[in-house]
């Protein structure tokens, strides 16, 4: 293992000083042990909250998403791990201007479990609370399952739709109805090329063989659909791409917006080609890209890697996505 840490245990500690040391102009520690983060600016009075969270390991997902147009605070668990009920309430009471809170995150059971534990501590304290999970992973179960879907990087389409609905003012449950119709609309497929190695472990957390692949594997390791030899970035992208277009059951003249994401080790240039290809085969379809998004968004450490995500648009999500947003790892004006 070659990492640059100091105590494995004190990472994502160490981690979040740096993000606060870093932006104190944009984020705020809302708890004492720092795993709850809120924009500098919260609460903002009669402004809806947006809480996210989950485990570290992933940025710019979850806490790269708070700031203005986005999420309001984050709970920040261990590495691969669920933050606690009590710290989602920290951000939740933090994130509260008197308009209520949205729990936005990825369908994983044990959060699932502590931030409806935190709804039930947070509505004792007179704070109304909605949840819309995110479940775009097309590979994790089939369609007539898809509310039990993963949620990996179609969150930040969520993210995105929810921030500037609660920016210009919506009701919270305005700002869950833009979140859900986000989620409804987007679908996601990764491929694996090397495991990720969790700093408190020291070892991968799966295996491939030498010039193997895995398609459709989770953001934490999760077995995929297909294991087999490395491919070319065209057949990686058709691999990933058609079980996309067939869920989402996209026809000529529709719009969407397009996320080709890293997994942390994969270098830019091949994100490109992959977009190059889905550019190439949506056109062929008749299908217009209205926004693109290269880079890496939702990421597991050092996993090799990269996932396709697309979000069929209309003109209510059309203007969201383009509404101006600013975090430290996003922006747009």
């Amino acid at each position: 293992m070659k990492k640059l840490i100091n105590d494995p245990e004190k990472f994502v500690d160490e981690m979040l000083d740096g993000l606060l040391l870093a932006h104190p102009d944009q984020l705020r520690a809302a708890s004492d042990d720092r795993r709850a983060l809120v924009r500098a600016d919260s609460p903002s009075q009669g402004r809806v909250g947006i809480v996210t969270g989950g485990g570290s390991g992933h940025l710019p997902t979850f806490l790269g998403y708070v700031g203005e147009g986005l999420c309001s605070g984050v709970a920040v668990g261990n590495v691969f791990s669920s933050p606690s009920a009590e710290q989602v309430l920290e951000a939740t009471t933090a994130s509260d201007g008197g308009a209520g809170v949205l729990y936005l995150y990825g369908n994983y059971g044990g959060d699932v479990l502590n931030f409806d534990l935190a709804a039930d501590l947070a509505e004792l304290e007179g704070i109304e609370t909605r949840t819309v999970l995110v479940t775009d992973d097309v590979a994790s179960q089939p369609k007539e399952r898809a509310a039990d879907r993963r949620g990996v990087a179609g969150l930040f389409f969520a993210y995105k739709c929810a921030g500037a609905a609660a920016e210009r003012g919506d009701d919270l449950a305005g700002v869950a109805a833009t979140a859900q119709a986000a989620v409804d609309a987007t679908r996601t497929m990764g491929i694996g090329l090397s495991p990720t190695i969790l700093p408190t472990v020291g070892k991968p957390t799966f295996e491939l063989d030498e010039g193997e692949m895995e398609i459709g594997i989770g953001i934490h390791g999760e077995p995929g659909v297909h294991r087999g030899p490395l491919e070319s970035a065209d057949e990686v992208t058709d691999r990933l791409l058609d079980p996309i277009v067939a869920d989402l059951d996209l026809t000529s003249g529709e719009r969407v917006a397009v996320l080709v994401n890293g997994l942390g080790a994969t270098p830019l240039e091949e994100l490109y080609l992959i977009y190059r290809r889905v550019h190439g085969r949506l056109s062929e379809l008749g299908v217009e890209i209205q926004r693109r998004y290269i880079g890496e968004f939702a990421t597991s450490l050092e996993m090799a890697g990269a996932s396709i995500s697309v979000m069929r648009l209309d003109d209510s999500t059309a203007e969201l996505l383009a509404a101006p947003a600013r975090s430290p790892f996003f922006e747009q004006r």
